[in-house]
C-alpha cells in the first residue's frame, strides 16, 4: 500500500502543476525561487528546494508554494509540518480541493487514518470528476483498512468488522475481504465467511500482496463449517498449491469428516 502512496502523490504533484498553471500570476521574484524549488525537488535536493520555497514566502505568501512546501515536508517525513503547510494554504485559498487530498495522504503516511478518512472525504465531496471522486474512495477504503489492521492486533473484533465493512463499501479490496473472512470464521458465520472469501478472489488485482492460496483457504474452511465436505476439500486443494498453505490445506483434506 505504500507504494499506492506514493502513486498517489506523484499525480497529486501532476495535478497541482497543471492547477497552477491555471492561476493568476505569481509575484516575479517568488515564482522565480519557486521554479528553483521546483527543480531542486524534483532533483532530490530536498534542503535546498525547502531553502528556495522558505525565500520565496518572504516575497509572496502565495498558497502555492505553502503546497509544494508540504510536499518537501512530507518526503522529509515530517508530517507535522506538512500538515501546517497545507492548512495555511486552505486558509489562503479554501477552494484548492487538491490540498485536501494531500492532507489525506500526509495523514496516512502518519498514521493517522482517521484524520486521512475525513481529509478525502472532503476531497470527494469537492470534486468534480468522477474519477476523482473514484480515487478518493479507494483511499478511504485503504485508510479504513488500515483501522481494522489495529482493531485486530488489539483484539477488538467488533470494531475491526465495522472498519473492514466500511472499507469494502468504499473500495473491493482483496485484503480487506479477506480479513472479513478470518472474523466471520470465528465468528460461525460461515455463509459471510464464504461471500467474504469470494470476494477477495473475484477483486484480486495483478498486484495484489495478497497469496493466492489464502482465499481458497478461507473458502475451505467456510464450507468446512457448512459440513459440505466435497466443496471444502476441493478448495484446500487449490490451497495447497501455494507454498504458504500447503502444510495447513493438506492437514485439513487428512482430517475432513
Amino acid at each position: 500500500m505504500k507504494k499506492v502512496f506514493k502513486i498517489a502523490l506523484s499525480v497529486l504533484l501532476l495535478l497541482a502543476t497543471v492547477s497552477f498553471a491555471q492561476e493568476g500570476a505569481m509575484d516575479k521574484e517568488a515564482a522565480k525561487l519557486y521554479n528553483q524549488g521546483n527543480k531542486q525537488k524534483k532533483s532530490g535536493d530536498y534542503d535546498g528546494a525547502l531553502a528556495s520555497y522558505t525565500e520565496a514566502l518572504n516575497k509572496s505568501k502565495d498558497y502555492r508554494i505553502y503546497y509544494q512546501l508540504s510536499s518537501v515536508y512530507k518526503k522529509k517525513r515530517d508530517f507535522a509540518k506538512s500538515e501546517e503547510m497545507l492548512n495555511k494554504a486552505l486558509e489562503l485559498n479554501p477552494k484548492f480541493n487538491i490540498a485536501h487530498n494531500a492532507l489525506g495522504t500526509t495523514y496516512y503516511s502518519w498514521g493517522k487514518y482517521e484524520k486521512a478518512i475525513e481529509s478525502f472525504k472532503k476531497y470527494a465531496e469537492n470534486a468534480t470528476k468522477k474519477r476523482d471522486k473514484k480515487r478518493a474512495k479507494k483511499y478511504i477504503g485503504l485508510a479504513y483498512t488500515k483501522l481494522g489492521d489495529i482493531a485486530l492486533k488489539e483484539k477488538n473484533y467488533d470494531k475491526a468488522l465495522e472498519y473492514l465493512m466500511n472499507a469494502v463499501s468504499n473500495y473491493n479490496y482483496d485484503a480487506a475481504y479477506l480479513k472479513l473472512a478470518d472474523i466471520y470464521l470465528d465468528k460461525g458465520q460461515y455463509n459471510e465467511a464464504l461471500q467474504a472469501a469470494d470476494n477477495a478472489v473475484k477483486y484480486k488485482s495483478r498486484k495484489s500482496k495478497v497469496p493466492k492460496g489464502a482465499p481458497y483457504f478461507y473458502k475451505g474452511m467456510a464450507y468446512k463449517g457448512l459440513h459440505n465436505i466435497a466443496k471444502a476439500k476441493e478448495n484446500f486443494k487449490k490451497a495447497s498449491k501455494d507454498k504458504r498453505y500447503r502444510d495447513r490445506s493438506k492437514h485439513e483434506i487428512k482430517y475432513l469428516r
